[in-house]
């Protein structure tokens, strides 16, 4: 097959999805935190990755079609599997002596081990809301597109993700943080976390309507119709 533009643009999309979603699992166990309005807004540092991944998620769903973007959710649901299978496989591996030294300024275990191999309850919590929410999000994507008769990107876009990453939010928190967090604090974080991903949603809205039109100028992309689950690939 002749790896033409059109390809080409597919699996950059598709690269870049995934590594923003494998990056923002590895440091999604560092909270950080912010003041406004009176009070301290709590959020995971993954988050920073996540906005890429929500248009790339509608920009596949609207010019590939939602079989084709099921298909690399599913997929990049194993390739987090895939990464995390790795790090814990080198996890397992003896340590070099060297690095007990006491001159060694190197990684040791002490700062390898609760970074990659303690949080399997993160990763996992975050593979199951990666997979349950993208399904909402590309089904929601759809009826709108349905709906308004491929009108109004800004609606299904922006309306895909309110509703799927409150689910994302709700599910992940309860997972990683269920039984360490009291109940206000989980509400907090949940609040705090949604907040943030439904601000990032909005504010990206121009660069999905600037990345359409990139992909219809350049490349010669016509949105997928409602009625197509999956549309060509290639040119």
């Amino acid at each position: 097959m002749k790896l033409d533009a059109r390809l080409g643009l597919f699996i950059t999309l598709v690269s870049t999805f995934m590594v923003c979603l494998v990056v923002g699992d590895l440091v999604g166990g560092k909270l950080t935190s912010f003041h406004f309005g009176g009070r301290e807004w709590v959020f995971s540092v993954g988050q920073l990755a996540f906005p890429v991944t929500f248009i790339l998620t509608d920009i596949l769903n609207e010019f590939y079609g939602r079989a084709v973007i099921r298909r690399v959710t599913v997929l990049a649901f194993f390739m987090v599997g895939l990464t995390f299978g790795i790090v814990y496989a080198a996890g397992g591996m003896p340590w070099w002596p060297g690095t007990a030294a006491p001159g060694w300024d190197g990684v040791t275990p002490a700062s390898f081990d609760p970074v990659f191999t303690q949080a399997t309850r993160i990763q996992l919590s975050s593979m199951v809301a990666f997979l349950v929410a993208n399904y909402v999000d590309i089904s929601v994507f759809f009826m709108f597109k349905r709906i308004t008769r491929n009108r109004f990107l800004w609606l299904r876009a922006t309306g895909s993700t309110a509703v799927s990453q409150l689910i994302d939010t709700a599910v992940i928190s309860a997972l990683v943080w269920g039984g360490k967090l009291t109940f206000d604090e989980y509400v907090t974080v949940v609040i705090t976390s949604y907040v943030i991903k439904l601000a990032a949603a909005i504010i990206v809205t121009p660069i999905i309507y600037a990345l359409h039109s990139l992909i219809e100028r350049v490349f010669g992309l016509e949105p997928a119709p409602p009625e197509v689950a999956s549309a060509n690939i290639a040119g």
